[in-house]
C-alpha cells in the first residue's frame, strides 16, 4: 500500500509494516467509533449550558468550584497525554518496549491521579449540599463530568490489558494495534476535558 494514502497520525511506519497495514483501516475505524462519545459529550455540554442557571436555589459554580484544583486536574491529564504520546512513539521508533511501556506507566500514574483529585472534589461538593438531585445544573454536571472521568479510569484498565497482553503474547501486531487505539482514545478525553475545563468551570466561575 502506498505511503501517500495513509491517514496522517495512524501509521507506525515501516519497522511495523504489518500491523502498520492493519491500522490503516483500524486506527481510522476507531476514530469514526469515537465519533459517537463526541456527540455524546457534545450533548451534555448543551445540556449543562441550557440547565447551568437552574440552581432551585441551591449552591451554584461560585460556591462549589475551586479553580485551583480544577487547573491541577487539568495539568495532570494534559501531562498523561504527553507521556502516552512519548509512550507511542517509543512503540514506533524504539527496538525493545522498556520505554514505551515506561512511559505508558507514568501516563497511567497521571492518570489515576487525575481521577483522585476529580473525586475528592465530587466529596467536597457532596458535603456543601452539591448533590445530583439537588438542582438541574447539578444533575446536568453530574450528567457530564463523571463520565469523562469514567473514560479515563477505564482507558487506565485498558493500558493495564495491554500490559497483560505483552506478558503473554509480547509486542505482537495486536499489542500494537491495541496501543495506537488507546493513544486516540486519551488524545480524545484530553480534547474533551479542554471543552469541560472552558464551558463547565470557566464558563461556570466567569
Amino acid at each position: 500500500m502506498s505511503q501517500t494514502t495513509r491517514h496522517p497520525g495512524l501509521n507506525l511506519g515501516s519497522k511495523h509494516q504489518s500491523a502498520d497495514d492493519q491500522a490503516e483501516t483500524e486506527v481510522f475505524g476507531f476514530w469514526v467509533f469515537m465519533m459517537s462519545d463526541a456527540i455524546l459529550f457534545g450533548l451534555l455540554m448543551a445540556t449543562y449550558v441550557v440547565m447551568r442557571p437552574n440552581t432551585n436555589g441551591g449552591p451554584g459554580p461560585q460556591e462549589l468550584f475551586e479553580l485551583k484544583s480544577i487547573f491541577i486536574e487539568t495539568m495532570l491529564l494534559l501531562a498523561s497525554s504527553v507521556a502516552i504520546g512519548f509512550s507511542h512513539l517509543a512503540l514506533k521508533h524504539e527496538p525493545r518496549p522498556v520505554k514505551m511501556v515506561l512511559w505508558l506507566l507514568i501516563a497511567m500514574a497521571l492518570a489515576l491521579t487525575f481521577v483522585g483529585f476529580e473525586i475528592h472534589d465530587f466529596l467536597k461538593m457532596f458535603s456543601e449540599g452539591g448533590t445530583p438531585q439537588r438542582s438541574g445544573f447539578l444533575s446536568s454536571f453530574f450528567a457530564l463530568v463523571p463520565l469523562h472521568g469514567l473514560h479515563v479510569t477505564f482507558s487506565c484498565l485498558w493500558a493495564v490489558a495491554i500490559l497483560g497482553q505483552m506478558l503473554v503474547y509480547g509486542l505482537d501486531d495486536r499489542v500494537k494495534l491495541s496501543m495506537v487505539r488507546l493513544a486516540v482514545l486519551w488524545h480524545f478525553l484530553d480534547i474533551v476535558w479542554i471543552g469541560i475545563f472552558s464551558i463547565v468551570y470557566i464558563g461556570g466561575l466567569a
